[in-house]
């Protein structure tokens, strides 16, 4: 089969490897589509702290089932999978306690671990999440990320009937808006630089805040009152965002950071003890995380397509991150097809 190997920062190339075996407790995919996120983007600039190279990627996909192990029950031959890229141990205390998400030992495919850029795949049964026959491959590739926001959703609380503040308007910031809203958010205000990504925000039925022209303290009063936001998501890992959340909340909010940070973060502790905010962490998913995802987009409560702005052939692989570093903030999600 062949498959994407990056063998240095930039550089890709593909090689026939053979297919693995399939053992009792595992199934072989066929990888039909495969998302570009930002953590494949830092490792294509060699800026992953936690990836070393070769590596291969991939972790957002979508599948079809087309060889299973003896024991495996609960997957048929034909169906369509996506796969939870997680590697964990089993018997940390996360492991034992239902949060395998903070693994200690944790590896993620495509990063620690080889990831699904090949025509073919061999993985544990037990990683593969169903998809309805009716969604489609694209749609399919998206759950991960969007098992991102769900999970980030779930993290700040119950959300029915709260303001919801959304800082970033990337892929993962415009999916966590929409997840608060599909998920009962009173209201959901999303706050970003590019005009681009708040055109699209504003196509999936988010309000927005025009971060570059426009006063953020002033469109949060607007928007939510006196009261401010309730809820505040940090979406993009960078300190001058991680300093307007805290510095914007009221007094008693809840801050949920989902955005990765790279650089030590420079925080005002002082307002965090004394407003008594909680700050709040979230990493990746769980099953149910997927499980979520997969509704919400099968009942049309989630608009992935609008994400997509660009698609490229698995044998351009690495056309994929020349767009992302020359569109920008106008390559919101870029879909890897396979051939058919």
């Amino acid at each position: 089969m062949l498959q994407a190997i990056m063998t240095q920062p930039g550089t890709i190339e593909f090689r026939e490897v053979p297919i693995p075996e399939v053992k009792s407790n595992q199934i072989k995919i066929k990888i039909k589509r495969i998302g570009v996120c930002g953590s494949d983007v830092h490792v294509n600039h060699g800026k992953h702290p936690y990836t070393s190279y070769p590596v291969v990627q991939g972790h957002e996909i979508s599948a079809e089932v087309v060889e299973i192990g003896s024991d495996v029950k609960h997957v048929a031959i034909g169906d369509k999978v996506t796969i939870q890229p997680q590697v964990v141990c089993g018997k940390c205390y996360p492991c034992t306690h239902g949060m395998y998400n903070d693994c200690e030992e944790l590896k993620v495919m495509g990063f620690q671990t080889t990831g699904m850029a090949s025509e073919y795949f061999v993985v544990d049964a037990n990683k593969a999440i169903a998809l309805p026959e009716g969604m489609s491959w694209e749609q399919g590739a998206f759950i991960e990320p969007l098992a991102v926001a769900v999970h980030a959703v779930r993290r700040a609380g119950d959300i029915k009937g709260k303001r919801v503040l959304v800082l970033g308007g990337g892929p993962i910031g415009n999916l966590v808006s929409q997840t608060a809203k599909a998920m009962g958010a009173e209201a959901v205000l999303i706050s970003e630089l590019s005009p681009y990504r708040l055109e699209v925000a504003r196509r999936c039925g988010i309000k927005t805040v025009d971060a570059q022209n426009e006063d953020l303290l002033e469109a949060i009063y607007q928007h939510f009152g006196a009261d401010k936001a309730d809820y505040i998501f940090e979406c993009i890992g960078i300190n001058p965002t991680m300093k307007q959340a805290i510095d914007y909340a009221r007094k008693g909010s809840t801050i949920v950071v989902v955005g990765v940070f790279a650089d030590l973060g420079a925080i005002n502790m002082g307002f965090v003890q004394d407003h008594e905010l909680s700050l709040v962490g979230s990493a990746m998913y769980r099953e149910e995380d997927y499980i979520k995802a997969i509704e919400l987009v099968k009942e049309q409560r989630i608009e992935v397509d609008l994400l997509v702005t660009h698609r490229v052939k698995f044998g351009d692989y690495a056309e994929a991150y020349k767009i992302i570093d020359e569109q920008k903030d106008k390559a919101m999600k870029v879909i890897i097809e396979m051939e058919e």
